[in-house]
């Protein structure tokens, strides 16, 4: 008898009926009779677990009854209709073998825990209905993006992790160095020439420019991989190493974009909804109430567009009270980002916004003093992800990047970029972590990341 797992059974229980059948896997609750019990078992292939129903005609009865949460078992037994409430079908157990116990000390035991209290035990909080729903969802979602892309003729292109060059011109690179800490501590100095690279190196931000340098020897690319912020945020957006999914097109202008980025919005939702509707039903009831019917909207309506300008016209009329003030030429604030969305009662594109709000470098600048950007704006959570037409004239990018005070001649090699063959050309990034946020109603990012990298929190 060969040993199968819970996936594959619950892909056709009638073929395992009446049957005997082998499983391994752990306890994960165990109601302890006097002459029976019940163990409700996972080995972690599908988010339904299996009831066990085993008695007292077993010659290791008593030894059963001590076995605790959490412990790995073997089981033999044969799969049954259930006699009880809450399943179709139960396996009456014939013989349990204790593979790996499972001390009194565990801490994950059969009650409500908090998400403070389960991070500080993130390589166990995998075990909790909670997060098997949220990681499957996750896993899942990988799967509907590089499917959603490679259906469509795009090249996935793995891009350095390790970059000379920041991105976002923010600042907020992780520094690598292979040179003496004690050493550059004692003279205040880094020596470039000591360097492994011969030059300052960190960890990437975004894969963006190495992903425009494929699409303009392939036309449609896209990343999907870690990057990093030196951020000292603490707020629940914020993370230090995320994963991004950064696709660049030529020959596409910002509507394409918007175009692209909406439609891989719902697809991903809608693929999930397929795929994960026991995992999506338990968040339902105990993350977010109504996240079925949220997602369900998003698929089925357009997304609304309004330029920057419309969006602070529409702030100023509002009768809310907001705390801060909008006004043209500058940011939106989390309050103004969530009256928007409310607004239109939809996913909002915000365009066009002021160059001085905002100063990436790389956007295409209008002649209104506007660069060809969006933000997407998802209710309940504000910005998920941006996007921009890249500039393409050589000129402006120069001059945007002296005007910044940037070293042109690390960025030679992007501007010539716009040389050889230039393109109308656009791209996003998408913080993965943001989207499963929103696809399982977890309200903070800490919970969507396995072993999150927070400030002052590296562990694991």
């Amino acid at each position: 008898m060969d040993y199968i797992y819970l996936d594959e059974l619950y892909k056709d229980e009638k073929k395992y009926l009446e049957k005997d059948i082998k499983l391994k896997g752990w306890i994960r609750n165990h109601r302890k009779q006097k002459k029976f019990g019940f163990i409700y078992f996972s080995d972690g292939t599908a988010f339904r677990q299996l009831q066990l129903v085993y008695d007292n005609s077993l010659d290791n009865f008593e030894e059963i009854q001590k076995l605790r949460i959490s412990s790995a078992i073997e089981v033999e037994g044969k799969l049954i209709v259930s006699q009880g409430k809450g399943q179709d079908y139960e396996v009456k157990v014939t013989k349990i073998t204790l593979h790996g116990d499972c001390p009194e000390d565990y801490p994950i035991q059969q009650k409500k825990h908090t998400m403070e209290f389960l991070r500080e035990q993130s390589y166990l909080r995998f075990r909790t209905n909670t997060f098997q729903a949220v990681f499957r969802i996750r896993s899942v979602a990988s799967m509907a993006i590089h499917k959603f892309f490679q259906d469509r003729g795009y090249i996935y292109a793995d891009t350095p992790i390790l970059t000379s060059s920041d991105c976002e011109g923010a600042g907020e690179m992780f520094v690598v160095t292979t040179q003496d800490l004690e050493e550059v501590a004692k003279t205040h100095k880094v020596n470039n020439e000591n360097e492994y690279f011969g030059s300052p190196v960190g960890l990437t931000v975004s894969g963006q420019f190495e992903g425009e340098a494929f699409a303009q020897a392939f036309s449609k690319i896209y990343t999907f991989g870690p990057t990093f912020r030196a951020d000292p945020s603490h707020t629940p957006l914020h993370i230090a190493e995320f994963w991004q999914i950064e696709p660049e097109v030529a020959f596409c202008d910002l509507e394409g974009i918007m175009d692209i980025s909406e439609e891989l919005m719902k697809y991903v939702i809608n693929y999930t909804l397929e795929k994960c509707p026991d995992e999506l039903a338990f968040l339902d009831k105990n993350a977010e109430n109504g996240l079925i019917e949220k997602l369900k909207t998003v698929i089925n309506n357009d997304f609304v567009r309004v330029t920057y300008k419309e969006c602070i016209d529409i702030l100023k009329k509002a009768e809310n009270d907001f705390e801060f003030k909008p006004e043209y030429g500058e940011d939106l604030a989390k309050e103004h980002e969530r009256y928007i969305t409310e607004y239109f009662k939809s996913p909002v594109f915000i365009t066009y916004w002021p160059e001085k709000v905002k100063k990436c470098f790389y956007m295409k600048q209008m002649d209104d003093g506007t660069v060809a950007n969006a933000d997407l704006e998802m209710p309940g959570i504000g910005e998920t992800y941006g996007m921009s037409q890249r500039e393409d004239d050589f000129d402006k990018l120069e001059k945007k990047i002296e005007e910044m005070g940037m070293n042109k001649e690390e960025y030679a090699w992007y501007m010539n970029l716009r040389k050889y063959g230039t393109t109308v050309h656009s791209g996003f990034g998408m913080g993965f972590e943001r989207l499963i946020m929103y696809m399982t109603g977890m309200d903070n990012i800490r919970d969507v990341s396995a072993f999150p990298r927070t400030p002052g929190n590296c562990l694991y």
